[in-house]
């Protein structure tokens, strides 16, 4: 298996633009533990050519966004999309189109528009937010939290995945509270523990902060917060991380040991469920069955696969441009330097005279002679079309390394740098 997710290095260049710390320092000591504040004064660089307020408005009244890429929400309530959205008109046979008026009216009554999804639609963020997971190894989203002038969108809560808050415009204050529940998961949602929450609200906080713009702010899953705008509009992206956990690698190995015939056994006939005692035995009897399957067998690979579709599942890799790669294959010559697209992982395997390049999006088959060069751009080297094979494999014509490059980028694998 090799893995093609980007070349971030130990530097970690877009995990720094979120804090101040150096990556090891921040990977020991607040990573998944505490909050962690970091001023435009500390960071190397600030957000505006992530997103401004001119930017918003062209997404909301121009880019013809729909529902779910768009909330609006008020003092913790969360409107109906029917409140700001409508038909799209002649030509567009949809009916949840956002509706600009309806939502300019709505912001001027002090409700806070949240741009969800920006990690897929909106340029800049997608490119951030792909870097971003090659340098934490965890997939990451992106919204963006705009509130008028004095304003709250919503209550205190906790998020179920760790955050770092990017102020973009104006300031906010942030009031923050210990957990009531470390590292919750996806279904232990704060609703469920409301009341606990706001005992937590009426504490002494963690943290009492304004953000300013270029300001960031780290906190893991599971910390109360509230924001509120102060004198001007407010403008945050957050960047939520849905970390890989423990409860991944549990399923992943519950998941393999499926195959395992002792524990697809039936209960004895007649069982009942609800005697403490029955179950205990043959929960014990599952136990035994359980530690020797794990004994016996080697169960990282399986686990490892699974992850890999889920991982597969959760991020894209670089974008496509249908016409860029047209235009790419119709002028593709021995002189074209080739990369292998950031964030596509890829299995390689040699077998049978030919080399088998699996994709979450393709299959394709190529010599063995180009094995040396594949694995080159695999690794982030960028190579030209002549440099496929080289060395050892220089028997290979021209004719056959631009045949494997168009292969290559038909299958949208690579692109032209």
């Amino acid at each position: 298996m090799t893995g093609a997710r980007g070349e971030a290095g130990a530097d970690r260049p877009t995990l720094r633009r979120c804090t101040h710390l150096a990556p090891d320092v921040f990977a020991e000591r607040v990573w998944g533990r505490e909050c962690s504040l970091s001023t435009r004064e500390q960071l190397r660089t600030g957000f505006d050519d992530l997103l401004d307020l001119d930017t918003v408005d062209h997404l909301i009244s121009r880019q013809g966004l729909r529902t779910p890429f768009l909330r609006v929400a008020r003092d913790g309530q969360t409107f109906s999309a029917s409140r700001f959205t409508r038909s799209g008109g002649v030509g567009a046979t949809i009916a949840d189109q956002v509706d600009d008026a309806a939502l300019a009216r709505l912001f001027a009554d002090g409700a806070t528009i949240v741009l969800q999804g920006l990690h897929r639609t909106h340029p800049p963020l997608i490119d951030f937010a792909q870097a971003l997971t090659r340098d934490l190894g965890h997939p990451v989203q992106v919204n963006a939290y705009v509130t008028p002038a004095q304003a709250r969108g919503f209550g205190d809560h906790y998020d179920v995945h760790d955050v770092f808050v990017l102020q973009v415009a104006g300031q906010k204050r942030w009031i923050v509270h210990e957990p009531v529940l470390r590292h919750p998961t996806r279904d232990q949602p704060w609703g469920d523990r409301r009341a606990a929450v706001e005992a937590a609200a009426r504490t002494d906080p963690v943290l009492d902060v304004v953000l300013r713009p270029g300001d960031a702010l780290y906190l893991p899953a599971g910390f109360v917060h509230a924001a509120q705008a102060l004198g001007e509009t407010s403008a945050h992206l957050t960047v939520g991380v849905h970390v890989w956990s423990r409860t991944h690698l549990l399923a992943g190995l519950l998941h393999a040991l499926e195959d395992v015939e002792a524990l697809r056994v039936p209960l004895p006939l007649g069982i009942d469920v609800t005697d403490p005692g029955a179950v205990g035995l043959e929960l014990q009897e599952t136990i035994d069955s359980l530690r020797a399957a794990l004994q016996e067998d080697a169960h990282v690979g399986p686990v490892v696969r699974r992850l890999r579709r889920l991982a597969e599942d959760a991020s894209r890799a670089e974008p496509v441009g249908p016409v860029a790669l047209a235009r790419a294959l119709s002028v593709v010559d021995l002189g074209t330097r080739l990369r292998w697209r950031r964030s596509l992982a890829a299995d390689v395997e040699v077998s049978g005279g030919e080399i088998v390049v699996a994709t979450a999006e393709t299959t394709l088959t190529l010599p063995t002679s180009v094995e040396r060069g594949l694995r080159r751009l695999l690794a982030g080297d960028v190579l030209s079309v002549s440099e496929l094979a080289s060395g050892d494999d220089d028997a290979m014509d021209d004719a056959a390394r631009l045949d494997v490059a168009r292969t290559l980028l038909r299958s949208a694998v690579v692109t032209t740098e």
